[in-house]
C-alpha cells in the first residue's frame, strides 16, 4: 500500500483554506492509501523519516507553502512531492515577476505599478502617477498572497483609506481594474482541462465569494463562449503554465473584457475544497475527485 504524507495548515493567511483542502484530500485518499497529515513545522523532517512516505501531497496554500519555500525543503529530502517545484512556485507567487514574464511573452495582463511603503513618495505624486499610467478604478493587492487576501478595488475617493490597510506589507501591486467576466482555466500537466465562469454576488470574486457558500457565487459550466474563444483562453493558460515551468495542476484567473482575455495570475496549488474550481472542472470532464488526486500523485517527482 502506498504511503502518502499530506502537508496542510501552515502559517499563511490561507491556513483555513489549506486545512479544508487537506481534510477533503485525506477523506478520499485514506480509503485507499495509508495517509498521514502533517503541519509544515519543526517536526516535519522527523515525521518524514519515521513515516517514510512514497509521496508528499502538498495541500498548503499561500506563503511558505506555495512560494518555493517548502518545495526547497522537500527537494532536500529527496522524496517525491506534488505540484510545481521551487522556482516555478516562487515565480507564480510573486505577482510582479510573473506579470513581467507574461508581458515579455505577449500575454495580456492588466497594467500595473509596483509600490513600496519604504519609498518616501508623496501620495499626491502617486495618485498623479496612477492617473497617468492606469486611471482609476485600480486594484491594490499584496505581491505574494493568494485567495484574494487583502485585495481592494479602489476609486480615487477611497484609494488612500484602502492603501493604509496594506501598510503591513512592504511592497504591493497597484493594478488597472479590468471589468468583465471572471473566467478560470485549469491545466493538468500537458492537458488543457477546461474552464469555468464565476458570477459573484459580491463586488468581485473575493475571499468570501471563493470560500463561503453563503456568498452564493454562481459557478457556470459549460461556459457560454465560442469554441475559438475557449481554445484561446486555454492556450494562454497553457502558455503561462509552461513559461513559469509549472508542473502538475494549475489554475489561471482571467478577466474577459471587450473580446480580450486578461491573465490576472496563475495558481500553482489550486484549492481542493467543496467549493474549489479545479475539482468541479475535472468532474465536468468526467474525472472524479479520487481520479484527480491519483493523477496528481502519479505526477509527483523529485527535481520539479
Amino acid at each position: 500500500m502506498k504511503k502518502i504524507l499530506i502537508l496542510g495548515g501552515g502559517i499563511s493567511k490561507e491556513r483555513e483554506i489549506s486545512l479544508e483542502t487537506t481534510k477533503q484530500v485525506n477523506n478520499v485518499l485514506k480509503k485507499k492509501y495509508k495517509t498521514l497529515v502533517s503541519e509544515p513545522n519543526d517536526n516535519l523532517i522527523k515525521k518524514i523519516k519515521l513515516f517514510k512516505p512514497d509521496v508528499i501531497f502538498n495541500a498548503l496554500h499561500g506563503r511558505f507553502g506555495e512560494d518555493g519555500f517548502i518545495q526547497t525543503i522537500l527537494e532536500g529530502q529527496r522524496i517525491k512531492y506534488t505540484h510545481s517545484g521551487a522556482l516555478s512556485s516562487f515565480l507564480a507567487m510573486d505577482k510582479i515577476l510573473s506579470k513581467e514574464i507574461f508581458l515579455k511573452n505577449n500575454i495580456l495582463t492588466p497594467k500595473f505599478i509596483k509600490f513600496s511603503f519604504k519609498d518616501k513618495l508623496n501620495l499626491k505624486i502617486l495618485i498623479k502617477k496612477i492617473n497617468k499610467k492606469l486611471n482609476f478604478p485600480v486594484v491594490i493587492k499584496p505581491m505574494n498572497e493568494g485567495s484574494s487576501v487583502d485585495v481592494y478595488i479602489c476609486s480615487k475617493k477611497n484609494f488612500l483609506a484602502n492603501l493604509k490597510k496594506l501598510k503591513k506589507y512592504r511592497e504591493i501591486l497597484i493594478e488597472k481594474y479590468i471589468p468583465g467576466r471572471e473566467i478560470q482555466a485549469a491545466i493538468l500537466g500537458n492537458r488543457k482541462l477546461g474552464i469555468i465562469e464565476l458570477k459573484p454576488k459580491r463586488k468581485f470574486y473575493d475571499y468570501k465569494a471563493k470560500y463561503s457558500s453563503n456568498a452564493k457565487t454562481e459557478h457556470i459550466i459549460p461556459v457560454k463562449l465560442k469554441k475559438n474563444q475557449i481554445n484561446k483562453v486555454l492556450s494562454i493558460a497553457m502558455k503561462a503554465h509552461k513559461l513559469l515551468g509549472c508542473k502538475g495542476v494549475t489554475r489561471s484567473d482571467f478577466k474577459f473584457f471587450k473580446n480580450k482575455f486578461y491573465l490576472l495570475e496563475i495558481n500553482t496549488q489550486p484549492g481542493m475544497t467543496k467549493l474549489s474550481l479545479v475539482p468541479e472542472i475535472a468532474a465536468y470532464k468526467g474525472i472524479n475527485f479520487l481520479n484527480l488526486l491519483e493523477w496528481i500523485l502519479k505526477d509527483a517527482s523529485i527535481n520539479r
